[in-house]
């Protein structure tokens, strides 16, 4: 078997993008978020991800997004940037101004709101890959986009040389054990898991690294999961994987019925984030609402509790 050199390797956190309070971007609080995520040792920044807001963002936010993440990272670490668009020419489109803008490689998921078909989704990807001049990961979510990518058809993209990696946050271990099987004789091929509560169990099973919406807030965790499990010591793996679940319970702060589950994870982390001095509000994209001063103070509990300070 061929020794693996995954390109996309660590802990790459899909970055959230502050607002001021009137909803504007906050560019000195994104530049904040982008210097407490590389403190915390991650070896890459995803911008436009879902944790990003990147489905409510304006192409000119997009754009002012990346340049600024880019930037920030001042070449410390590399930034992929999502090209998550409908139909291919719109990802395509969306891709080129991400790599013109610095990005070191694109996130696309498969086509949604039109109907589509696996060979569709097999060629999207290689249409877009075959317009662009940097790697393409694929995201995997189908929560967002309603298609489950199969492990199958990934990994003859990615032998076939379309595909740098895959982004899986499907929540379907089994296919994603499927897909780091077949990697194993992928050796430049990136699998990194998006299924933030149990990273320690996907490492073990072979994933290369994650992308954590929870490493937005805690970035030292999920790097000292990672080192963990790199080295081999499972058990400290897991007591870390541990806490961060229990961290995760920001997540449960809004109260049942008044927000979306995208609004309350966004909400959640941002609201800790501001906590913890990072960025400026905790405001987010409409029609979601920001949390309240009653869930800011569960969330502050669960900081707390999980022995991450408060300014």
């Amino acid at each position: 078997m061929t020794a693996r050199t995954p390109r996309h390797t660590g802990v790459i956190p899909p970055v959230v993008t502050p607002l001021t309070e009137d909803g504007e971007l906050d560019i000195p609080s994104l530049e904040r978020v982008v210097d407490h995520l590389v403190a915390g040792g991650v070896s890459g920044l995803f911008a436009l991800g879902s944790s990003g807001e990147t489905a409510y963002l304006t192409p000119g936010r997009q754009d002012r997004v990346i340049e600024t993440v880019v930037a920030a990272a001042a070449g410390r670490v590399p930034v992929l940037a999502g090209a998550i668009e409908t139909t291919t020419d719109r990802a395509v489109e969306r891709a080129r101004r991400a790599a013109a803008l610095g990005a070191a490689a694109v996130v696309v998921t498969a086509p949604f709101y039109t109907r589509t078909h696996p060979a569709e989704i097999d060629r999207h990807f290689r249409d877009v890959a075959a317009a662009l001049d940097l790697p393409v990961l694929a995201y995997d979510v189908p929560v967002c986009v309603h298609t489950k990518l199969d492990p199958e058809m990934l990994l003859e993209l990615a032998a076939d040389g379309v595909l740098a990696g895959v982004k899986d946050s499907s929540g379907d271990d089994g296919a994603f054990r499927r897909l780091a099987i077949g990697a194993r004789d992928l050796p430049g091929f990136s699998v990194l898991t998006g299924h933030e509560l149990v990273v320690d169990a996907m490492m073990l099973g072979g994933a290369d690294g994650s992308v954590p919406g929870l490493g937005n807030v805690d970035p030292h965790g999920y790097v000292r999961l990672h080192e963990a499990a790199v080295r081999g010591d499972w058990a400290a793996a897991r007591a870390e994987q541990d806490r961060l679940v229990a961290l995760f319970d920001i997540v449960r702060a809004a109260r049942p019925g008044t927000a979306s589950a995208t609004a309350a994870g966004l909400g959640a982390f941002k609201t800790a984030l501001t906590l913890r001095g990072v960025i400026a509000t905790n405001q987010v994209s409409r029609p979601m609402r920001r949390l309240d001063a009653g869930e800011t103070a569960a969330v502050a509990a669960c900081l707390e509790r999980a022995g991450l300070g408060t300014v």
